[in-house]
């Protein structure tokens, strides 16, 4: 156990996941039954329950669905991390990812805007994006 409850304990399945996110890459699991992506990672395609699935290489590629400013996270160590962005992005892939969004130098406030691209990064080894251009500018 890490201590810490904002950091993953991987397990035998999602050790790949993590693995590669301490690497800067992102993965999604493809469905070869079906032809398509889910994401988080499961043992089996969410769309037509085959176990014919397989990692892949995502791009790192997104664009901004939904977020949340939260200022007030009482449990540790969140409460020393407020105010941040929890959000929902498109990956480019298809599948949706919750997550957080964060700026080159605090928070993006005032650059989130649905539709925003985004672009993943991965500090800590944590898959989290932030805003490569605003929609609509």
């Amino acid at each position: 156990m890490t201590g810490r409850l904002d950091l993953p304990e991987p397990d035998a399945f999602t050790r790949t996941y993590w693995d590669a996110a301490a690497e800067g890459r992102l993965l999604i699991r493809r469905c070869r039954a079906c032809g398509r992506a889910h994401h988080y990672p499961r043992e089996f395609c969410p769309r037509c329950w085959s176990e014919d699935v397989t990692w892949e290489a995502a791009s790192g590629r997104a664009t901004l669905y939904t977020w949340s400013v939260v200022h007030r996270n009482d449990l540790p160590p969140f409460a020393e991390r407020t105010p941040y962005v929890a959000a929902v992005v498109d990956l480019a892939e298809g599948p949706r990812m919750m997550t957080e969004v964060v700026g080159e130098r605090g928070l993006p406030e005032g650059e989130l805007s649905a539709g925003a691209d985004l672009e993943v990064v991965f500090p800590e080894g944590i898959p989290v994006f932030r805003i490569t251009s605003c929609a609509g500018k």
